[in-house]
């Protein structure tokens, strides 16, 4: 259940939620090493643990090609008394719009004179081409 589908930005994994003392939840993620969070009430830390586990899992496996664990279910999991678990979801869609590094090389055609002029001007072409695409996208 790591990923839904084979193709898809969709991930499940369960989550332990611990209260705090002081209020509030401690959140981690036994599938996903170093993935934790808190929240000051549950519905907080839902949302905080869905930006976390999407964060990680774009990072840690989809950007470096590592495939994601497997989910573990959630009775096989061990927990302390006051702790509970829960299935979270997550979309890395927003992650690898706002942190994707991966390049794709792309071959195209423009006319010689102006491949002249802007060789001659020492235009980076992969950053026009990025900033045009961007513009013409509507997006940042």
């Amino acid at each position: 259940m790591g990923k839904a589908l084979s193709n898809s930005p969709i991930y499940v994994y369960p989550a332990i939620f611990t209260p705090e003392k002081e209020g509030g939840y401690y959140i981690h993620f036994p599938d996903i090493e170093g993935c934790f969070t808190c929240g000051d009430t549950i519905e907080e830390g839902m949302m905080m643990a869905s930006d976390a586990l999407a964060l990680m899992v774009f990072t840690n496996y989809e950007e470096t090609g590592d495939p994601a664990p497997a989910s573990t279910p959630i009775k096989a999991l061990k927990l302390k008394k006051e702790e509970f678990a829960t299935y979270v979801t997550c979309d890395t869609t927003a992650c690898r719009r706002k942190f994707g590094t991966k390049a794709v090389k792309k071959t195209l055609t423009i006319p010689e004179w102006l491949n002249d002029a802007a060789v001659k001007e020492r235009i980076n072409f992969s950053q026009v081409l990025q900033d045009a695409l961007k513009e013409k996208l509507n997006v940042s």
